[in-house]
């Protein structure tokens, strides 16, 4: 099997792993924006959400990043999986013990009612568990055991948000059993339950793992991988920001109720650019595996540069795709109009995930040079952008303001990775040929969303005429990896 073809490959079932969990929860948007108590509600199960990704973050300090990386080095390989678990057991420990304590001054620090928290402390330690059993999947090359158990976690998660949020009021009026788990107003409450059992159901299947390693602490090992894992900690936590602190910031800003209102409208909106973030996301895990395990090859840098041309292909697909049929999906996805005035984010947010997807494959020169400092001083400076634009024109323009400081920090990003990537790992990209295709895509789409409110006798031909020009420019190389 050549390389493209296992790439493509590892890269399709990660992207079932990827896609399919997060489908669903897309369709839970319809659930949630219709059976919560309208924005604000969905402003506070967002928000809470983004605390969970922040946190997430902190609890893996960059393990999981360090494990791929040393696994591949011979000294130290026997010894990578046992001394990851232990790590990060031992810490998942401390962070529950702590944070059980000081539940209540947590609380108050960050805003929150005492009662999600202790919901979000558990969320957190369950899923954290998981972080190297996972890793070592994917390492080992198992991505369907992966992809199922993924499918399972969210499966569950749904389908006990489907049973709590519209079955469980109608049958516990007729049954005595069901009124003992019912509970009057407390939908954002069972949203975050549903989560813990999902999370928990998930760690049991990946029991076996823990099982079967073998228990070799290397103290030596543990210490270089947390000095390579913590630039990614910061990476992480600064991409945390970029993605999800603004709707938090949108609250603090704008006060509770407005702040809430605009932060649920703003998320439900901002889920409509979920296909772009779901491609870069199952593209990123098939390769990230595969950019460590061909860094030694001679024509590693030709192959990574037709690698991100091709994501940037597909990238602006999607981009004028979902454009073109956006109506078609607002009203397909949020039933309540009420969302819908935040549908002016809808592009930008679309673009500064395309921006992502680019810099992910860009990061691939200070990942394999073991460079990751740079990765943490971009991270950091996307995250001042994230943080500067976000106070300045939050008061004025609520989340379009939060939409745009989204976009310049991942656009700042990309370049800045491209800009120190030519020093340090030469990389020969196509920059006319991804520049056309990127200025292309992104006219197309705002003369169809901005000028002609997506009119689909504009936006239609625009789309077609998009994919005529790639055609004729990439006929031989897209029929080639259509084939494998």
């Amino acid at each position: 099997m050549s390389i493209f073809q296992k790439l493509f490959k590892q890269t399709f079932i990660y992207g079932l792993a990827t896609v399919l969990p997060r489908m669903l929860s897309f369709l839970l948007v319809i659930v949630h924006t219709k059976y919560l108590d309208g924005p604000i509600a969905y402003g506070r199960v967002t928000i809470l959400f983004s605390w969970i990704i922040v946190f997430n973050v902190v609890l893996a300090y960059g393990m999981e990043t360090s494990f791929f990386r040393f696994l591949n080095l011979d000294k130290f390989k026997s010894k990578v999986t046992s001394t990851s678990a232990i790590s990060i057991v031992f810490s998942t420990a401390i962070f529950v013990l702590i944070t059980i304590l000081a539940q209540d001054q947590i609380a108050s620090l960050i805003g929150v009612e005492t009662e999600f928290l202790r919901y979000v402390i558990w969320i957190l330690a369950l899923d954290t568990l998981v972080i190297i059993p996972f890793a070592h999947l994917r390492a080992m090359e198992r991505p369907m055991r992966y992809a199922i158990i993924k499918i399972i976690n969210v499966v569950i998660y749904a389908s006990l948000n489907v049973f709590f949020l519209i079955f469980l009021k109608d049958l516990a009026s007729q049954s005595e059993m069901f009124q003992e788990i019912y509970i009057e107003d407390f939908q954002v409450q069972y949203i975050f339950l549903s989560n813990a059992i999902a999370s928990g159901v998930t760690l049991l299947l990946m029991l076996p793992f823990y099982l079967k390693i073998k228990y070799r602490f290397d103290k030596e090992l543990w210490q270089k991988m947390l000095g390579y894992g913590f630039p990614i900690l910061i990476s992480g936590l600064a991409f945390a920001i970029n993605e999800h602190f603004d709707k938090i910031l949108l609250e603090w800003i704008l006060g509770e109720k407005e702040g809430l209102f605009d932060s649920g409208a703003y998320a439900a909106c901002y889920k409509l650019a979920l296909f772009m973030t779901l491609f870069a996301t199952a593209f990123r895990m098939g390769i990230e595996p595969f950019f460590f395990s061909h860094a030694k090859e001679k024509n590693a840098p030709k192959t990574y540069a037709q690698i991100t041309q091709y994501f940037v292909i597909f990238g602006c697909v999607i981009l004028i795709g979902v454009i073109t049929f956006s109506d078609l999906l607002k009203a397909f996805m949020i039933k309540n109009p009420e969302y819908w005035e935040a549908m002016i984010v809808v592009p930008i947010i679309l673009l500064a995930n395309l921006c992502l997807g680019i810099y992910h494959n860009l990061s691939v020169w200070y990942k394999i040079t073991d460079r990751t400092k740079f990765g943490a001083y971009i991270s950091i400076v996307g995250a001042l952008v994230t943080l500067i634009l976000n106070f300045a024109l939050i008061p004025q323009y609520s989340y379009l303001g939060s939409a745009i400081a989204t976009l310049a920090a991942y656009g700042t990003m990309m370049t800045l990775s491209w800009y120190f990537g030519r020093k340090y790992y030469p990389i020969p990209y196509n920059l006319r040929k991804i520049g056309v295709y990127l200025l292309l895509s992104i006219s197309f789409s705002a003369v169809s969303f901005y000028i002609f409110d997506s009119n689909y006798l504009i936006s239609i031909p625009l789309f077609v005429l998009f994919l005529v020009i790639l055609y004729a420019s990439e006929r031989r190389e897209l029929k080639q990896i259509l084939k494998k």
